[in-house]
């Protein structure tokens, strides 16, 4: 027997029988029992305002899988760019098909020199990194024009090559400019991870050959954060797109929700908190006051995981093998014993706050040498391919334009008075 569920309008008595499917109900037969009464959701937290079979996430039991494949594999066995053809196209690629994909990736990474020259280089010289980046990912919709025809297939996978492949050359063209270095040109006979970091740290070597445990920890970090279901940025990439704008306008509003604190700053706060707290002596006088409700205890709990994230315990491993080649971040001993203590703490486990990828992502940016403005850059090099994946998707399905309902609760019908009588 299918499940179902039953809603009467006790207004009426008239009665309605649902079907759930897949976990969610069809608010359209709500509607039509209900006309003109709208489920109230501030922030759609139990709403489902998409399907999408490119993420699985179940945060009651720590599992997340892309297009079927458990993060844990991937992040051992796979590549973030064997990733990203994964995720937008929902096959891991053959070696042919991986071949082709890398070249054309590869190969478009170079970006157009007015932009770097006339755009980039015209903001001042403290521009934070992710406002560079949201700016100039907007300006190219104005470089290429044929970005508009999104349902031309071929001109569609056109642009989703060029804004993964762009995305690490903006970003370490942003950084550079905001310290004062000369741009550095893509390396097409480095990988995705080690181009990056070409890019980022080149100075005067004919050849930049990075460490590879720090190339591969990186490649690992890209692969964890390539997507998330239909978070904050997500969301903002599918309203936006709904629109049938070009994908440089949207994958703007995304990383511009992206830039905001509450969604992709949460590494940088580990970070403060840790340096707030000092030494290992402090860890059990700060967790006494996240309980008394003094402070906060950054990285633990997640809006979605209501048990240990799995992206944490990869990202926790790596943090070993980094340290292994940069030297010990002494604010490790301090984010160990904090998780420590917290998880035999009856007041963080019954409340579920467990560690999240961001608590130990900002240690191993921080040893890497990132500094600490360039976090959320580092969040939407890989988050890009997610993004193309469900705006993609998205088209696909044909999807209506985004419109939510209000419940309106202002003034009733008033007469317009004239100023000389109010």
């Amino acid at each position: 027997m299918a499940e179902s569920v039953t809603i009467t309008d006790n207004r009426t008595g008239e009665s309605i029988e649902v079907p759930i499917v897949n976990g969610g109900v069809d608010s359209a037969a709500w509607s039509k029992l209900m006309p003109g009464t709208w489920f109230y959701d501030p922030s759609f937290s139990t709403t489902a305002a998409a399907e999408s079979s490119i993420t699985e996430l179940d945060g009651g039991a720590g599992i997340l899988r892309y297009r079927g494949y458990p993060i844990e594999q991937l992040a051992e066995q796979s590549t973030y760019l064997e990733v990203a053809y994964l995720l937008l196209n929902g096959e891991l690629p053959t070696e042919t098909q991986m071949a082709e994909w890398s070249h054309e990736i590869t190969y478009h990474t170079f970006i157009h020199e007015n932009v770097r020259k006339r755009f980039m280089e015209g903001f001042h010289h403290d521009a934070h990194p992710m406002g560079i980046l949201v700016s100039t990912l907007a300006a190219l919709s104005t470089f290429y024009p044929d970005a508009k025809d999104i349902f031309d297939l071929e001109s569609r996978q056109k642009q989703i090559i060029r804004l993964i492949a762009k995305m690490p050359t903006i970003a370490a063209g942003a950084h550079r400019h905001s310290v004062g270095m000369p741009f550095v040109y893509p390396d097409n006979s480095l990988d995705f991870t080690s181009n990056f970091l070409s890019m980022m740290w080149r100075v005067a070597e004919p050849n930049y050959e990075p460490n590879p445990v720090l190339a591969k920890a990186l490649d690992v970090l890209f692969i964890l954060h390539a997507d998330h279901e239909q978070n904050c940025s997500t969301t903002a990439m599918r309203v936006v797109g709904s629109s049938h704008a070009d994908p440089y306008s949207s994958a703007a509003a995304a990383a511009a929700a992206l830039y905001g604190p509450r969604h992709g700053g949460a590494n940088e706060a580990v970070l403060r908190m840790l340096n707030t707290i000092g030494t290992l002596d402090n860890v059990d006088a700060y967790v006494k006051d996240v309980r008394e409700g003094k402070m906060v205890l950054q990285g633990f709990g997640h809006r979605v995981y209501k048990n240990y994230d799995p992206r944490a315990k990869i990202i926790k491993k790596i943090a070993y093998d980094v340290f292994e080649v940069t030297g010990k971040n002494e604010l490790l001993d301090i984010a160990l014993k904090l998780e420590e203590t917290a998880l035999a703490d009856d007041y963080f486990v019954s409340r579920k706050l467990y560690p999240n990828v961001d608590f130990y992502s900002g240690l191993i940016y921080q040893a890497m040498g990132f500094p600490i403005e360039m976090y959320t850059v580092l969040f939407a090099i890989p988050r890009m391919a997610g993004w193309l994946a469900h705006w993609s998707e998205m088209l696909d399905q044909n999807s209506r334009i985004a419109r939510p309902r209000q419940l309106y609760t202002g003034s009733g019908v008033r007469d317009y008075v004239p100023i000389f009588e109010r």
